[in-house]
């Protein structure tokens, strides 16, 4: 608690706290059987140089099973990643940021989880920003995904 307490107290003005929200189209295997997903994010990123910052990302991910295969028992797949996250900003408008990490999968009593990727391209306009990503899990030599736009706000900024 004291270390957490102190790092806290140590952070820059310029790094912050940032909480998103996303739509999204199941890509590959996920796109057979799931029609949309929808998500929230929250990361936090830490300057380490004038324009690169870093920090860790996690998130709720919910894939909804499409109209036809629900009557066959298909249930939501979730996903929460834990992931560490890097962001270079081009200009200030413009960034890229990758999260790598583990994303923990789940769906009616049922887990697993795997490599978890999710590279992004964003527009900034203030605290806010829009974004494109794709969110990837790899496992058992296979991947699903979803392609996804959002919207997300930095406090502290």
């Amino acid at each position: 608690l004291v270390g957490a307490l102190a790092l806290f107290g140590a952070m820059d003005a310029q790094s912050g706290f940032k909480l998103g929200a996303n739509l999204g189209l199941p890509v590959g295997d996920l796109s057979t059987g799931y029609g949309f997903s929808i998500g929230a994010d929250a990361s936090y990123l830490w300057p380490v140089a004038a324009d690169f910052n870093v920090g860790l990302a996690s998130g709720f991910q919910t894939y909804f099973p499409k109209s036809e295969y629900k009557d066959y028992g298909v249930k939501n797949v979730n996903l929460v990643p834990i992931a560490a996250s890097g962001q270079y900003r081009f200009t200030p408008e413009f960034s890229l940021t990758v999260d790598l990490g583990y994303g923990f999968a789940f769906s009616d009593g049922e887990s697993d989880g795997g490599f978890y990727y999710a590279p992004k391209a964003a527009y900034h306009f203030g605290p806010s920003e829009v974004n494109l990503s794709y969110r990837g899990i790899s496992a058992d030599g296979g991947s699903s995904g979803s392609v996804n736009l959002g919207y997300a706000y930095s406090f502290g900024k």
